[in-house]
Protein backbone atom coordinates (compact mmCIF):
# COMPACT_ATOMS: atom_id res chain seq x y z
CA UNK A 1 0.00 0.00 0.00
CA UNK A 2 1.03 3.93 -0.80
CA UNK A 3 1.19 5.92 2.25
CA UNK A 4 -0.62 9.35 1.82
CA UNK A 5 2.69 11.08 2.63
CA UNK A 6 4.32 9.17 -0.36
CA UNK A 7 1.09 10.04 -2.54
CA UNK A 8 0.94 13.40 -1.74
CA UNK A 9 5.46 13.42 -2.82
CA UNK A 10 3.73 11.44 -6.28
CA UNK A 11 1.54 14.61 -6.84
CA UNK A 12 3.42 16.72 -5.96
CA UNK A 13 6.37 15.78 -8.15
CA UNK A 14 3.72 15.15 -10.87
CA UNK A 15 2.10 18.38 -11.26
CA UNK A 16 4.58 21.03 -12.83
CA UNK A 17 4.96 17.63 -15.98
CA UNK A 18 1.20 17.52 -15.86
CA UNK A 19 0.55 21.04 -16.36
CA UNK A 20 2.93 21.60 -19.55
CA UNK A 21 1.86 18.21 -21.24
CA UNK A 22 -1.32 19.13 -20.98
CA UNK A 23 -0.47 22.66 -22.48
CA UNK A 24 1.52 20.75 -25.17
CA UNK A 25 -0.54 18.14 -25.70
CA UNK A 26 -3.41 21.00 -26.94
CA UNK A 27 -0.33 22.99 -28.79
CA UNK A 28 0.20 19.64 -30.77
CA UNK A 29 -3.77 18.77 -31.40
CA UNK A 30 -4.07 21.48 -33.14
CA UNK A 31 -0.78 20.50 -35.34
CA UNK A 32 1.93 22.08 -33.60
CA UNK A 33 5.04 20.59 -32.43
CA UNK A 34 6.76 22.83 -29.94
CA UNK A 35 9.83 21.59 -28.06
CA UNK A 36 10.24 24.87 -26.34
CA UNK A 37 8.45 23.92 -23.20
CA UNK A 38 11.72 23.42 -21.05
CA UNK A 39 12.27 27.24 -22.02
CA UNK A 40 8.99 28.04 -21.36
CA UNK A 41 8.10 26.40 -18.12
CA UNK A 42 12.16 28.17 -17.15
CA UNK A 43 10.62 31.32 -17.67
CA UNK A 44 7.44 30.95 -15.75
CA UNK A 45 9.74 29.92 -12.91
CA UNK A 46 10.96 32.98 -12.65
CA UNK A 47 8.45 34.93 -13.42
CA UNK A 48 6.53 33.70 -11.06
CA UNK A 49 8.97 33.69 -8.28
CA UNK A 50 9.53 37.51 -8.71
CA UNK A 51 6.04 38.28 -8.79
CA UNK A 52 5.05 36.08 -5.78
CA UNK A 53 8.16 37.51 -3.50
CA UNK A 54 7.38 40.61 -4.73
CA UNK A 55 3.28 40.34 -3.57
CA UNK A 56 4.23 37.84 -0.87
CA UNK A 57 1.23 36.04 -2.67
CA UNK A 58 1.39 32.63 -4.36
CA UNK A 59 -1.43 33.13 -6.21
CA UNK A 60 -0.07 36.49 -8.34
CA UNK A 61 3.17 33.97 -8.69
CA UNK A 62 1.24 31.67 -10.55
CA UNK A 63 -0.35 34.49 -12.73
CA UNK A 64 2.51 36.13 -13.36
CA UNK A 65 4.27 32.34 -14.63
CA UNK A 66 0.86 31.76 -16.74
CA UNK A 67 1.52 35.59 -18.11
CA UNK A 68 5.14 34.91 -18.83
CA UNK A 69 4.44 31.50 -20.34
CA UNK A 70 2.42 32.44 -22.82
CA UNK A 71 3.98 35.69 -23.67
CA UNK A 72 7.33 33.78 -24.85
CA UNK A 73 5.25 31.05 -26.52
CA UNK A 74 3.78 33.83 -28.58
CA UNK A 75 7.45 34.68 -30.09
CA UNK A 76 7.47 31.11 -31.53
CA UNK A 77 3.97 31.47 -32.46
CA UNK A 78 4.61 34.32 -35.02
CA UNK A 79 8.21 32.86 -36.03
CA UNK A 80 6.69 29.52 -36.83
CA UNK A 81 3.09 30.36 -38.20
CA UNK A 82 3.91 33.62 -39.85
CA UNK A 83 7.21 33.71 -40.92
CA UNK A 84 7.13 30.22 -41.44
CA UNK A 85 10.34 28.80 -39.30
CA UNK A 86 10.80 25.62 -38.66
CA UNK A 87 8.93 24.50 -35.51
CA UNK A 88 11.78 21.92 -34.23
CA UNK A 89 14.94 24.58 -34.85
CA UNK A 90 12.29 27.22 -33.34
CA UNK A 91 11.62 25.23 -30.44
CA UNK A 92 15.11 24.19 -29.62
CA UNK A 93 16.09 28.24 -29.97
CA UNK A 94 12.99 29.03 -27.60
CA UNK A 95 14.24 26.84 -24.68
CA UNK A 96 17.70 28.50 -25.16
CA UNK A 97 16.57 31.73 -25.48
CA UNK A 98 14.19 30.70 -22.15
CA UNK A 99 17.16 29.54 -20.35
CA UNK A 100 19.39 32.30 -21.18
CA UNK A 101 17.01 34.96 -20.16
CA UNK A 102 16.34 33.33 -16.63
CA UNK A 103 20.14 32.73 -15.77
CA UNK A 104 20.84 36.78 -16.64
CA UNK A 105 17.70 38.35 -14.83
CA UNK A 106 17.51 35.22 -12.00
CA UNK A 107 20.66 36.30 -10.06
CA UNK A 108 19.00 38.99 -8.22
CA UNK A 109 16.71 35.96 -6.76
CA UNK A 110 19.19 33.80 -5.69
CA UNK A 111 19.14 32.67 -2.00
CA UNK A 112 15.73 34.03 -1.30
CA UNK A 113 12.62 32.12 -0.30
CA UNK A 114 9.12 32.13 -1.64
CA UNK A 115 6.20 32.77 0.51
CA UNK A 116 4.50 29.67 1.79
CA UNK A 117 1.85 28.10 0.23
CA UNK A 118 -1.78 27.52 1.68
CA UNK A 119 -2.72 24.59 2.61
CA UNK A 120 -6.17 23.33 0.62
CA UNK A 121 -8.62 20.00 0.97
CA UNK A 122 -6.90 17.03 2.58
CA UNK A 123 -3.53 18.70 3.27
CA UNK A 124 -3.04 19.33 -1.01
CA UNK A 125 -2.25 22.63 -2.11
CA UNK A 126 -4.92 24.37 -4.61
CA UNK A 127 -2.32 23.73 -7.48
CA UNK A 128 -2.12 20.54 -7.15
CA UNK A 129 -6.27 20.04 -7.67
CA UNK A 130 -6.25 22.60 -10.08
CA UNK A 131 -3.78 19.74 -12.44
CA UNK A 132 -6.22 17.05 -11.89
CA UNK A 133 -9.33 18.99 -12.36
CA UNK A 134 -8.00 20.18 -15.68
CA UNK A 135 -7.43 16.31 -17.20
CA UNK A 136 -11.15 16.21 -17.50
CA UNK A 137 -11.76 19.62 -18.93
CA UNK A 138 -9.08 19.59 -21.25
CA UNK A 139 -10.60 15.90 -22.65
CA UNK A 140 -14.01 17.49 -22.58
CA UNK A 141 -13.39 20.71 -24.23
CA UNK A 142 -11.33 18.73 -27.39
CA UNK A 143 -13.70 15.74 -27.49
CA UNK A 144 -16.95 17.77 -26.88
CA UNK A 145 -16.91 21.12 -27.69
CA UNK A 146 -17.31 23.13 -31.13
CA UNK A 147 -13.58 24.52 -30.67
CA UNK A 148 -12.20 21.85 -29.44
CA UNK A 149 -13.22 19.68 -32.70
CA UNK A 150 -12.74 23.05 -34.76
CA UNK A 151 -8.76 22.65 -32.79
CA UNK A 152 -8.48 18.77 -33.62
CA UNK A 153 -9.89 19.68 -37.17
CA UNK A 154 -6.69 22.44 -37.99
CA UNK A 155 -4.51 19.43 -36.29
CA UNK A 156 -5.62 16.77 -38.61
CA UNK A 157 -5.98 18.63 -41.79
CA UNK A 158 -4.82 22.28 -41.96
CA UNK A 159 -5.95 22.89 -46.10
CA UNK A 160 -9.56 21.19 -45.28
CA UNK A 161 -9.97 23.63 -42.11
CA UNK A 162 -8.78 26.17 -44.38
CA UNK A 163 -10.99 25.51 -47.04
CA UNK A 164 -13.84 25.64 -45.26
CA UNK A 165 -12.86 28.53 -43.92
CA UNK A 166 -11.66 28.15 -40.24
CA UNK A 167 -8.66 30.79 -39.38
CA UNK A 168 -6.17 27.93 -39.04
CA UNK A 169 -3.10 30.67 -37.95
CA UNK A 170 -5.77 32.31 -35.48
CA UNK A 171 -6.40 28.37 -33.83
CA UNK A 172 -3.08 27.67 -33.76
CA UNK A 173 -1.78 30.95 -31.97
CA UNK A 174 -4.19 29.96 -29.40
CA UNK A 175 -3.43 26.51 -28.87
CA UNK A 176 0.15 27.55 -28.32
CA UNK A 177 -1.18 30.34 -26.12
CA UNK A 178 -2.41 28.18 -23.90
CA UNK A 179 0.17 25.54 -24.12
CA UNK A 180 2.88 28.58 -23.14
CA UNK A 181 0.52 29.35 -20.28
CA UNK A 182 0.10 26.00 -18.46
CA UNK A 183 3.92 25.34 -19.14
CA UNK A 184 4.35 28.13 -17.31
CA UNK A 185 2.36 27.30 -14.66
CA UNK A 186 4.13 24.26 -14.14
CA UNK A 187 6.90 26.51 -13.98
CA UNK A 188 5.79 28.75 -11.35
CA UNK A 189 4.48 25.62 -9.20
CA UNK A 190 8.49 23.98 -9.28
CA UNK A 191 9.83 27.69 -7.57
CA UNK A 192 7.22 28.38 -5.71
CA UNK A 193 5.85 25.20 -4.08
CA UNK A 194 8.75 22.67 -4.56
CA UNK A 195 11.64 23.96 -4.35
CA UNK A 196 10.72 27.55 -2.67
CA UNK A 197 13.32 29.84 -4.40
CA UNK A 198 15.28 30.14 -7.42
CA UNK A 199 18.29 28.48 -9.10
CA UNK A 200 19.34 28.60 -12.49
CA UNK A 201 18.00 26.09 -14.40
CA UNK A 202 15.73 24.51 -11.79
CA UNK A 203 13.17 23.04 -13.93
CA UNK A 204 16.04 20.34 -14.76
CA UNK A 205 14.08 18.98 -18.15
CA UNK A 206 11.18 18.75 -17.01
CA UNK A 207 10.07 20.16 -20.59
CA UNK A 208 11.80 17.39 -22.20
CA UNK A 209 10.32 14.85 -19.97
CA UNK A 210 6.32 16.64 -20.79
CA UNK A 211 7.52 16.30 -24.28
CA UNK A 212 7.84 12.71 -24.30
CA UNK A 213 5.08 12.33 -22.04
CA UNK A 214 2.66 13.29 -24.99
CA UNK A 215 3.67 11.05 -27.37
CA UNK A 216 3.30 8.55 -25.19
CA UNK A 217 0.26 9.35 -23.82
CA UNK A 218 -1.18 9.07 -27.51
CA UNK A 219 -2.07 13.01 -26.69
CA UNK A 220 -5.04 12.10 -24.70
CA UNK A 221 -5.26 13.73 -21.74
CA UNK A 222 -5.90 11.11 -19.30
CA UNK A 223 -2.66 9.62 -20.96
CA UNK A 224 -0.85 12.61 -19.84
CA UNK A 225 -1.99 12.14 -16.28
CA UNK A 226 -0.73 8.67 -16.44
CA UNK A 227 2.42 9.15 -17.23
CA UNK A 228 3.04 12.26 -15.45
CA UNK A 229 2.03 10.28 -12.42
CA UNK A 230 4.39 7.58 -13.74
CA UNK A 231 6.81 10.23 -13.97
CA UNK A 232 6.01 11.44 -9.96
CA UNK A 233 6.30 7.51 -9.06
CA UNK A 234 10.14 7.30 -10.54
CA UNK A 235 11.11 10.87 -8.67
CA UNK A 236 9.92 9.01 -5.78
CA UNK A 237 11.29 6.26 -5.99
CA UNK A 238 14.55 7.52 -6.87
CA UNK A 239 14.34 9.73 -3.75
CA UNK A 240 13.19 6.45 -1.65
CA UNK A 241 16.05 4.82 -2.60
CA UNK A 242 18.98 7.89 -2.12
CA UNK A 243 17.97 7.71 1.02
CA UNK A 244 17.91 4.00 1.74
CA UNK A 245 21.66 4.39 0.69
CA UNK A 246 21.07 3.43 -3.03
CA UNK A 247 23.22 5.46 -5.49
CA UNK A 248 21.75 6.12 -8.72
CA UNK A 249 24.22 8.37 -10.93
CA UNK A 250 23.78 11.60 -11.55
CA UNK A 251 25.11 11.11 -15.20
CA UNK A 252 22.37 9.17 -16.13
CA UNK A 253 19.56 11.15 -14.50
CA UNK A 254 21.33 14.14 -16.25
CA UNK A 255 21.05 12.54 -19.84
CA UNK A 256 17.32 10.91 -19.07
CA UNK A 257 15.62 14.21 -20.63
CA UNK A 258 17.88 14.10 -23.87
CA UNK A 259 17.24 11.05 -24.55
CA UNK A 260 13.70 10.78 -24.36
CA UNK A 261 13.76 14.27 -26.48
CA UNK A 262 15.21 12.23 -29.09
CA UNK A 263 12.82 8.81 -28.54
CA UNK A 264 10.21 11.20 -29.10
CA UNK A 265 11.31 12.86 -32.28
CA UNK A 266 11.93 9.10 -34.12
CA UNK A 267 8.30 8.06 -32.96
CA UNK A 268 6.58 11.46 -34.45
CA UNK A 269 8.78 10.61 -37.52
CA UNK A 270 7.52 6.70 -37.59
CA UNK A 271 3.87 7.15 -36.70
CA UNK A 272 3.64 10.21 -39.55
CA UNK A 273 5.14 7.46 -41.72
CA UNK A 274 2.48 5.01 -40.67
CA UNK A 275 -0.01 6.95 -39.42
CA UNK A 276 -2.67 4.80 -42.27
CA UNK A 277 -2.04 1.61 -39.31
CA UNK A 278 -3.57 3.56 -36.21
CA UNK A 279 -1.33 6.25 -35.38
CA UNK A 280 -3.01 8.80 -32.84
CA UNK A 281 -0.69 11.60 -34.13
CA UNK A 282 -2.45 14.52 -35.26
CA UNK A 283 -2.30 14.45 -39.63
CA UNK A 284 -0.53 17.94 -39.86
CA UNK A 285 1.54 17.57 -36.75
CA UNK A 286 4.56 20.12 -37.21
CA UNK A 287 3.63 20.69 -40.87
CA UNK A 288 4.02 24.48 -41.90
CA UNK A 289 0.41 25.89 -43.40
CA UNK A 290 0.39 28.24 -46.40
CA UNK A 291 -2.55 30.07 -46.83
CA UNK A 292 -1.99 31.26 -49.94
CA UNK A 293 -1.96 26.92 -51.60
Amino acid sequence: MIGWTTLLLLMSAATPILFAALGEAIAERSGVLNLGVEGMMITGALAGFAAAHATGSPLAGFVAGAAAGAAISLIFGVLTQYLLTNQVATGLALTMFGLGLTAMFGRPYEGVKAPSMPGGPLGVNWAIWLGLALVPVTWFVLNRTRRGLILRGVGENHDAAHALGYKVRLVRLTAIAIGGALAGIGGAYVSIATVLQWTEGMTAGAGWIALAIVVFAGWSPWGVLAGAWLFGGVAVLQLRLQAAGVAVPVQLLSMAPYLATIIVLVIISARQKYRGRGSAAPGSLGRPFHATR
